[in-house]
C-alpha cells in the first residue's frame, strides 16, 4: 500500500501527459482514495496509526495535495498525536473525528479505542512497569463491562477518557495520591517499583541524578557507576539492582 501511495504521489499531476484520459486519471484517484481510506482505518483500528510518522514531509505534502485533501487536519492530528491524546485533549470531540467505516459502528468504535489504549500502555510499560500494570488491569476491567452490559455506552466513554487521562498522565488520584514529595515521573516510576518505598525512591533519585553523567544510557561505563550508585543506597533493602537501572534507562527525567 505504501508503495501504491508513493507511486501515485510522485506521477498524479503527470497522467495526462502520460496519455491517460480524464475518465481513467478520475478512476484511478478514485481507487487510490479508497484504499488509502481503507488502510488508514484499519491502522487506526489497531493502533498502529503513528507509523505514518514514516513518510518524510515532502511526501506526506504530496499525499495531503492529491489523495488526503478533505479531511486531511483530521489525519494528521491522529498521525502526530495518537487517538488516546486527543481523546485527553478533546474527549468525545476526538471520537467524532475518526473515518466513518468507525464511527458507524459503536462496536468498531469501542474496538478501536480499546486498541489505541492498549497499544498506548505497552509503549509506555518500560517507564514505569507496576503502574502500567495496574492501567492494563483497568481497561480490562472496563472492557468486560462493556461486553457485559454493565455500562452503557455513555458510561462507557466517560470511563475511558478517565483512563486515558491516567494513561498519559500519571499522577496519582484522590483515593491514591503520591506522596508531596514524590513529585516528578522519575520518582514516581521509582516509588511505584520499589513497593511504594517514600525514603528508598528519594534517595536512589538523588543518587542517580547526582551520579549520572552526559549520554550515560548505553555507555557501560557509566551504567556501572549508576548501578553502583543505587546499590550503595538501596544497601539493607530487597532490591533487584540491573530492574533499578532498567527502569532509570527510560526515564526522561535522567536523559
Amino acid at each position: 500500500m505504501s508503495k501504491l501511495l508513493r507511486s501515485y504521489a510522485n506521477i498524479a499531476n503527470e497522467l495526462r501527459a502520460a496519455g491517460f484520459s480524464v475518465e481513467e486519471i478520475t478512476q484511478i484517484k478514485i481507487d487510490v482514495v479508497h484504499y488509502e481510506k481503507m488502510r488508514d482505518e484499519v491502522k487506526l483500528a489497531s493502533g498502529d496509526y503513528l507509523d505514518m510518522k514514516r513518510f518524510e514531509p515532502a511526501m506526506r505534502h504530496l499525499l495531503d495535495m492529491y489523495i488526503r485533501a478533505e479531511g486531511s487536519e483530521k489525519l494528521i492530528d491522529f498521525e502526530e498525536l495518537g487517538l488516546i491524546q486527543l481523546i485527553v485533549e478533546k474527549g468525545n470531540d476526538a471520537l467524532e473525528e475518526l473515518p466513518d467505516g468507525i464511527k458507524s459502528n459503536p462496536e468498531a468504535m469501542a474496538e478501536t479505542i480499546e486498541n489505541n489504549m492498549r497499544k498506548t500502555i505497552i509503549d509506555e510499560n518500560p517507564v514505569n512497569p507496576k503502574y502500567y500494570e495496574r492501567m492494563s488491569e483497568l481497561l480490562d476491567a472496563i472492557i468486560e463491562e462493556r461486553r457485559n452490559q454493565v455500562i452503557n455506552y455513555q458510561e462507557y466513554l466517560e470511563k475511558i477518557k478517565s483512563l486515558a487521562r491516567k494513561v498519559l498522565r500519571p499522577q496519582g488520584d484522590a483515593k491514591n495520591p503520591y506522596p508531596t514529595s514524590i513529585d516528578t515521573q522519575a520518582k514516581r516510576a521509582l516509588f511505584d517499583n520499589l513497593e511504594s518505598d517514600e525514603v528508598l525512591a528519594n534517595k536512589i533519585d538523588a543518587a542517580i541524578r547526582y551520579t549520572k553523567k552526559a549520554d550515560w544510557v548505553g555507555d557501560r561505563f557509566k551504567e556501572r557507576e549508576i548501578a553502583n550508585a543505587i546499590r550503595e543506597e538501596a544497601a539493607g533493602y530487597n532490591v533487584d539492582i540491573a530492574a533499578v537501572l532498567e527502569l532509570a534507562k527510560n526515564q526522561r527525567d535522567y536523559q
